[in-house]
């Protein structure tokens, strides 16, 4: 009964909110496509400066000479959490709005980048470094962010409505009470998505680079 009650929330919110989502992903794979993009744009020095350090820090990795995954774990975890945070706070806030969004486009701006420089700077090999390294935690992180700021971008709307149009009579706490624990559950997946990034990337990644080098 519970499982069939939170499958009718789970619908009816993506059903209400559907065009805020289009919009939200849409911005996201624009992020994506632009930071390929600006891979591209680099000039041959720039990609051999960066190639250089990449290549030292696969070397220290094959080496077993990075972090510790305790600490690599942490600095996931501390920095998209706060990412997330941040995008929390600017959905209670009025001005938040344009924010959000270019926050959500940064994010999908890197993950395009650091996807479109392995894979030009080594082929099918930087797409396996890719897949092993920047995606396993990424299927977590993106839908996270991206229902996040959706949701940010909805409460951002009605505080603007409630401000200025005066056209929302739901009454403001629960509906902050919700804000909250979605924030909460959203940073469970987040140290979910951090556990895997720390100690099953590393193990991934060490794997491709032992059998292309």
């Amino acid at each position: 009964m519970k499982k069939k009650m939170y499958h009718n929330v789970i619908v009816t919110h993506l059903r209400e909110h559907s065009s805020i989502y289009l919009f939200v992903i849409v911005l996201f794979l624009m992020g994506v496509i632009f930071g390929a993009i600006v891979v591209n744009s680099l000039s041959f020095g720039q990609k051999e400066d960066l190639f250089y350090y990449l290549t030292q820090f696969f070397g220290q990795v094959s080496n077993g000479k990075i972090a510790t995954s305790h600490d690599l774990f942490l600095q996931s975890f501390l920095h998209n959490s706060k990412y997330i945070g941040l995008i929390g706070l600017l959905g209670i806030s009025i001005i938040g709005l344009p924010i959000i969004l270019i926050l959500l486009f940064i994010k999908g701006m890197v993950v395009g980048f650091t996807v479109g420089f392995l894979v030009s700077q080594m082929g099918w090999n930087g797409f396996l470094l890719s897949f092993v390294s920047v995606l396993p935690q990424n299927f977590l992180i993106i839908p996270v962010f991206i229902v996040t700021a959706t949701v940010a971008v909805t409460i951002s709307l009605k505080m603007i409505k409630r401000q200025f149009m005066k056209k929302i009579s739901e009454p403001i706490l629960p509906m902050l009470g919700k804000y909250l624990i979605l924030f909460v559950a959203a940073g469970l997946l987040l140290a979910i998505a951090a556990g895997i990034e720390a100690y099953l990337s590393p193990s991934l990644m060490k794997a491709v680079i032992d059998s292309v080098s």
